[in-house]
């Protein structure tokens, strides 16, 4: 089991120094996280244990045709494959956008609409931890979840219940692994300038990067205003991808802390399953779901020894887009030509 990157234990083991004693009742936190193997070990370990830092207080993818291809083309289903691959050589996928993309050398595996600008949801929350980070404001600073957290858009519940305590690296790691909106609009609210600024903040670093098809309304992606495409969002991935935080948060399966309201533990989990999973060596993940948006997941991560990010927008089922990851994985592994090999 990979062990906790050291700037994120040092993030999380960092409040139970700013916390004063008697300040609050006293919280014992439990951070759990499973992260992805980074090379083969001779010993298969499972994913769905779990590492363990305890603190006084942490925050803590040229080919014979397929079946699959064939009934696509007749349905009339938009394919735009990339030039290394046959017109009806493909993944099988069934999100209605998508782009396969190999980090070695830039290019685009497979696409399918990759320019369709489409409500993205909560892939927005990839962009809010960015934003925070940017602003290098204390990761052990303390949040209130407050009424104005609350989501008054959709009505969505949340178990983050108004007057909850936990640390800027907390809130940022719920609303990164478990997708916690409450947890999205805390970061944005405790911005120095507030959420009007965080929100232009967001715009302007998707224009920097040259997401020029990409907007924000909102830090949580709740509304659909937030609307981007496959090809931006393979953008935003590659750049998230550079932030420690964001790796570690994204890819923990598991955390658990005390409420200091009620002294209750609370265990939250990660909204993609497959990082409990050995086969997958996943470097950043994030779902995203509302009605507007479909099923969304974006992932980086290392299939057959090469990095590739995938971008899945819009599927119709709760599992389509697990699958979609699962079967692009398995082409991957598969096809002769789907990676380049260098």
């Amino acid at each position: 089991m990979r062990p906790l990157n050291p700037l994120i234990i040092s993030l999380l083991t960092a409040a139970a120094l700013a916390m004063a004693p008697g300040a609050h009742a006293a919280t014992h936190h439990k951070h759990k996280t499973t992260a992805q193997a980074s090379a083969k070990k001779s010993t298969k370990t499972s994913k769905k244990s779990v590492a363990r830092v305890e603190t006084t207080l942490t925050p803590s993818p040229k080919g014979s045709v397929s079946r699959r291809a064939i009934a696509q083309a007749r349905r009339g289903v938009r394919v735009q494959p990339a030039m290394a691959l046959s017109s009806l050589d493909n993944p099988g996928v069934q999100s209605a956008a998508v782009l396969i993309l190999n980090e070695n050398n830039g290019d685009v595996v497979y696409q399918k609409n990759p320019d369709n600008v489409t409500p993205i949801a909560s892939i927005s929350k990839l962009m809010t931890a960015m934003v925070t980070l940017d602003a290098h404001l204390p990761m052990n600073e303390f949040i209130t979840i407050s009424e104005e957290d609350v989501d008054t858009l959709k009505n969505t519940s949340s178990r983050l219940t108004v007057g909850t305590r936990l640390t800027r690296a907390e809130v940022m790691l719920l609303a990164l692994m478990s997708s916690e909106n409450r947890a999205a609009a805390a970061l944005a609210r405790t911005y120095p300038g507030g959420k009007a600024l965080f929100i232009t903040k967001m715009n302007e670093k998707a224009e920097a990067l040259g997401m020029h098809s990409t907007h924000f309304y909102d830090p949580t992606g709740l509304t659909p205003q937030n609307v981007s495409t496959a090809r931006d969002l393979v953008t935003m991935v590659k750049t998230a991808r550079t932030y420690p935080e964001i790796h570690e948060f994204t890819t923990s399966s598991q955390y658990e802390f005390t409420s200091n309201l009620n002294g209750r533990t609370m265990s939250f989990h990660n909204t993609n399953p497959l990082v409990k999973e050995d086969r997958w060596d996943i470097g950043l993940t994030k779902t995203g779901f509302i009605n507007e948006a479909g099923h969304c997941l974006v992932m980086e991560a290392t299939i057959s020894g090469t990095p590739v990010v995938i971008v899945l927008l819009d599927s119709t089922g709760k599992y389509t887009r697990i699958g979609d990851a699962n079967r692009v994985k398995k082409w991957l592994e598969t096809s002769p030509v789907a990676l380049a090999r260098s």
